[in-house]
């Protein structure tokens, strides 16, 4: 059963729908926003669970929350998108080109893989769900996830911003973040997905990222027939949120090409 996402919708033009990371929720989105709104569609949901949508009682799994989006595309009257994902976001993005190709305009992957989890990282996120099942509380996130969440640069520097992606993690409902967990840690590889992709990808990675890493980046550029890959100088892992006027700018240069190629 798909869930109804709450979903910000501002500015008009090509629609670009942008997938939030875990274990924030669209509100990571807030520059990307402000930022691309004068030129774009800019439509940002909470995941299921995440933010203003709810949970639902379906089994963890990245390809029901493709199956929301695709929803959420009809009810918005959206017929194509330009569909940008930010690491989990970029998990669902992949599989919504699986899923749902005829929705897809052109993909942007941030911070993201297209490999399964190897047996230590599944294992690490399922320990995880369960440590926010038994105590009601993303403290494990807090303590283990989000300082890895932002680079270097970023936390000697941008105080702010690390402030504001702590709160965002503290928001975080236990029962989505177990979920997402399991989510996350079943979800197969994608990169035949990659390889028959017919539409454009924009490939990004931050510099400072050691949880989506430049090779991994560099592996589903190489996968994809269409794709550039762009590395984002003195940005950890949330590079959208770090540096926010370098990932825009990449964004709307590579859907502004999107939309003149199919007018």
């Amino acid at each position: 059963m798909t869930v109804q996402l709450y979903a910000r919708d501002v500015g008009t033009g090509t629609p670009l729908v942008l997938l939030h990371a875990f274990p924030l929720s669209s509100a990571m989105w807030l520059e990307q926003r402000q930022g691309l709104a004068n030129r774009f569609r800019v439509v940002t949901p909470d995941l299921r669970g995440f933010g203003g949508s709810r949970l639902g009682a379906d089994d963890p799994s990245i390809d029901a929350m493709a199956d929301d989006v695709a929803h959420l595309f009809r009810g918005l009257g959206v017929r194509r998108a330009v569909v940008g994902g930010l690491s989990m976001g970029g998990y669902v993005a992949m599989a919504l080109c699986r899923r749902h190709p005829d929705l897809v305009l052109g993909v942007v992957l941030a911070s993201t893989r297209a490999a399964a989890d190897t047996g230590p990282v599944r294992e690490n996120r399922l320990r995880q769900a369960e440590a926010i099942d038994r105590d009601g509380t993303v403290r494990v996130l807090l303590d283990e996830l989000l300082p890895d969440l932002v680079g270097p640069t970023t936390y000697r520097q941008r105080a702010l911003v690390y402030g504001r992606v702590r709160g965002l993690v503290q928001a975080t409902p236990a029962p989505a973040a177990a979920w997402a967990l399991r989510a996350m840690a079943g979800r197969p590889e994608a990169f035949e997905t990659l390889r028959g992709l017919k539409v454009p990808a924009l490939v990004m990675a931050g510099d400072e990222d050691v949880l989506a890493t430049q090779d991994e980046a560099r592996a589903m550029a190489d996968a994809l027939p269409n794709a550039e890959l762009l590395v984002i100088p003195r940005a950890g892992h949330l590079c959208a949120v770090e540096q926010p006027d370098l990932f825009n700018q990449a964004v709307a240069e590579f859907a502004a090409a999107l939309a003149r190629t199919t007018r």
